[in-house]
C-alpha cells in the first residue's frame, strides 16, 4: 500500500474516513495543534495548513533527513494541504480570514492577528468553530517541557538514587492536548449540526497536565497527606511491575496486575512454592496487588535471580504463552527492522525524505485503516486552495504572487 503527495481521495476507504467533507483551516506549529489537524486529516477531513512565507519555524526541527527536511515536521503533518501566505501583511491575513470563513472551522495555537480571532471571524460567520490552544489558562506561554516542570511528574521520574528532576522525552501533554483539541472540535461540530451554533474551544496545555494528575489520583493523594510519593525507578506504583536483566544482557519489563498474572509469572519462573513459603513467613497475601507492591523488593530479588540465570530468548519463551504482561526493551533501530510486518505501516514517499515506512491512522474503523499520506511542501497547494475555495482567477493569483502576498511551492 503506497500513498504520496496528496491525501487519499474521498472515495477511498470510506469507513476509515468518516470526516470527509469537513474542512479545517490550521494555523499552528510544533506538536499539539499539528497533531490535532493530522488526526482529523487521517479521518478524512480536508485540513488546510496556513504557513508564513518560507514556512513555519518548526519545519527545521530535528530529527532531520540528509536533505535537511524535518522528519519531525513531516511526521506530524501527514495528509494535509499547505498554503504559503505573508501573514505580516493585511492583505495576507484578509485572504486567510476569507478562507477560514469559507471553511467554518479554525485550529490555532496563536491569537495574535486581530482578523483571525474568534470574535472577528464570528462577526462574519456566526456558526464559526474556533479551537485555540494556549500554554496556560490565563493565556501565558508554556511548552510541554515547562509544563512537566510545573506539575510534579519529573520529581517522580527516574532512578531513586538521583536528586535532579527527570523530564520525559515523550511530550505527553502535547500529545494529550492534540487529541483533546480534536475531540473538542468534533464535539463543537456536533453541537453546530444539532443547533446551528458555533463556539470557541480553548484548551490550556498546563490544564491538560493538571487534569491528568487529578484523574490519576496524584493531586488528591498530595492533598490528603500521608507519605509523599518517591521515585522508584521502573517499579510500577501500587502493583507488581519492574524491569529485569537477563544472563545475556537483555532486559524485559514485566507487569503482574491481577492474581492470574501473578500465578502465571510464578509458574513460568518455577517460584510458586518458594513465594508461597515467603507469603506464609511474612503473613502476606500476594493475590492482593497492594501486598505485592508492599513486598516488591524481596519479590523482585527472587524473580531477578531467575531472569539473571536465563537468556532473553529463554525468558521470552517462558512468558510467551502466559497471561503475564511483558515486553523486551527495544531501541528505535530494533523497532525499525520490524516495521514491514506491522499492519499500521505502509511505504510512503515523502519529498525531501524518500521512501520509508510510515504509520497511518491507528484507528481501525469497521476493519479499515486510513493509510499514511505525505506531508505537504511549503505552499504546495496555495494556488489550488485559493482557486477552488475562494474562486480566485489565474490573473488574481498571479498578482498576489507578484505582490509577495502568496507563494506557490518551494
Amino acid at each position: 500500500m503506497e500513498s504520496e503527495g496528496r491525501p487519499v481521495p474521498d472515495g477511498a476507504g470510506g469507513r476509515a474516513r468518516p470526516l470527509r467533507g469537513l474542512r479545517v483551516v490550521e494555523l499552528s506549529s510544533y506538536v499539539a495543534t499539528p497533531l490535532c489537524g493530522m488526526t482529523l486529516a487521517q479521518l478524512g477531513a480536508d485540513v488546510i495548513r496556513v504557513e508564513p512565507v518560507g514556512g513555519t519555524v518548526d519545519r527545521t526541527r530535528w530529527p532531520l533527513a540528509e536533505s535537511g527536511t524535518s522528519l519531525y515536521w513531516s511526521g506530524l503533518n501527514k495528509g494535509k494541504r499547505a498554503i504559503e501566505v505573508d501573514l505580516a501583511r493585511e492583505e495576507g491575513r484578509r485572504l486567510v480570514a476569507d478562507l477560514a470563513v469559507r471553511a467554518g472551522i479554525v485550529v490555532s495555537n496563536a491569537d495574535r492577528f486581530s482578523e483571525l480571532t474568534y470574535e472577528a471571524l464570528r462577526a462574519r460567520r456566526p456558526d464559526m468553530i474556533h479551537v485555540l490552544l494556549t500554554g496556560r489558562r490565563d493565556g501565558g506561554a508554556a511548552v510541554d517541557y515547562t509544563v512537566q516542570a510545573a506539575t510534579g511528574f519529573p520529581l517522580l521520574t527516574g532512578p531513586p538514587d538521583i536528586a535532579q528532576p527527570v523530564n520525559s522525552v515523550v511530550p505527553a501533554w502535547d500529545l494529550a492536548a492534540g487529541l483533546y483539541l480534536a475531540a473538542g472540535l468534533l464535539a463543537a461540530e456536533r453541537h453546530r449540526l444539532l443547533t446551528g451554533e458555533g463556539q470557541q474551544i480553548r484548551l490550556a496545555l498546563e490544564d491538560v497536565a493538571l487534569a491528568t494528575a487529578g484523574s490519576l489520583g496524584y493531586l488528591a493523594e498530595a492533598q490528603l497527606g500521608g507519605t509523599p510519593r518517591q521515585r522508584d525507578g521502573n517499579q510500577v506504583y501500587g502493583t507488581f511491575g519492574r524491569d529485569f536483566a537477563t544472563a545475556d544482557g537483555g532486559r524485559l519489563m514485566v507487569v503482574a496486575l491481577t492474581p492470574r498474572h501473578w500465578r502465571d509469572l510464578l509458574a513460568a519462573t518455577g517460584l510458586t512454592d518458594v513465594v508461597a513459603a515467603l507469603a506464609a513467613a511474612l503473613g502476606a497475601d500476594f493475590t492482593e496487588e497492594s501486598q505485592r507492591h508492599r513486598h516488591r523488593k524481596v519479590l523482585g530479588e527472587l524473580l531477578a535471580g531467575w531472569f539473571e540465570a536465563h537468556t532473553l530468548a529463554e525468558a521470552e519463551a517462558a512468558l510467551r504463552d502466559t497471561r503475564v504482561l511483558w515486553s523486551a526493551y527495544r531501541s528505535f533501530a530494533d523497532l525499525a527492522r520490524l516495521l514491514p510486518q506491522n499492519p499500521l505501516m505502509a511505504r510512503l514517499h515523502q519529498p525531501g525524505v524518500g521512501e520509508h515506512w510510515a504509520p497511518g491512522s491507528p484507528l481501525v474503523m469497521d476493519g479499515e485503516q486510513a493509510p499514511a499520506a505525505a506531508a505537504p511542501l511549503v505552499g504546495q497547494h496555495t494556488d489550488e486552495v485559493l482557486r477552488d475555495e475562494l474562486d480566485l482567477s489565474a490573473p488574481e493569483l498571479a498578482k498576489l504572487r507578484e505582490d509577495g502576498i502568496i507563494r506557490s511551492g518551494e
